[in-house]
């Protein structure tokens, strides 16, 4: 993985990247975009469960919610979506 600005920790990526890459997925600008997207995505769902009107049409839009979350998935969240969010 190549070390662009969204995926730094600190400025000890510099010298020390080789040591704390593997950080970067949890510590990292890009890391905290895609967490809020994870947050907000089953807080959405969750709703389904508390809202009594939403509870009633929650077994119809399954696949949708799994279409959501695919939206977080490490494979599927990209530095392009992190910059978006970013701007």
């Amino acid at each position: 993985m190549e070390l662009s600005p969204l995926r730094a920790i600190s400025p000890i990526d510099g010298r020390y990247w080789s040591k704390v890459s593997g950080l970067s997925e949890y510590f990292s600008e890009y890391s905290l975009f895609r967490y809020r997207v994870l947050i907000e995505i089953e807080y959405f769902i969750a709703l389904f469960d508390v809202i009594p009107a939403l509870a009633q049409v929650k077994q119809q839009h399954l696949n949708d919610f799994e279409l959501l979350r695919a939206l977080y998935k490490k494979e599927n969240f990209t530095e392009e979506q992190a910059e978006i969010i970013k701007e």
